[in-house]
């Protein structure tokens, strides 16, 4: 059986199916939790030390650390990423 591999277009959501609008959320979205995740992980923080760095419960903390993307606004990611002391910039492209 021989297996067809597709390159990328650039954006696996848009290559998913997803309308270009969503799929740069989408994006966004996942390179932030990303990102939460590596520093969460990078600096030995528990969950609970996470939680309160954060701002929210640990189960909040277990949701990021577990994927769970759909519990996660854009928004939301961003104010995480503050209150880590980091803040998060667009570029845009033309």
């Amino acid at each position: 059986m021989d297996d067809m591999i597709t390159e990328s277009g650039g954006n696996v959501f848009v290559d998913l199916g997803f309308d270009s609008g969503e799929a740069v959320i989408l994006e966004m979205r996942a390179k932030l939790m990303s990102d939460l995740r590596e520093y969460i992980e990078s600096t030995n923080l528990t969950q609970a030390q996470a939680a309160e760095q954060l701002g929210v419960a640990q189960s909040r903390v277990s949701d990021l650390v577990r994927g769970k993307w759909e519990k996660f606004s854009l928004e939301m990611l961003i104010t995480f990423e503050a209150r880590i002391g980091r803040l998060v910039t667009l570029e845009l492209i033309a």
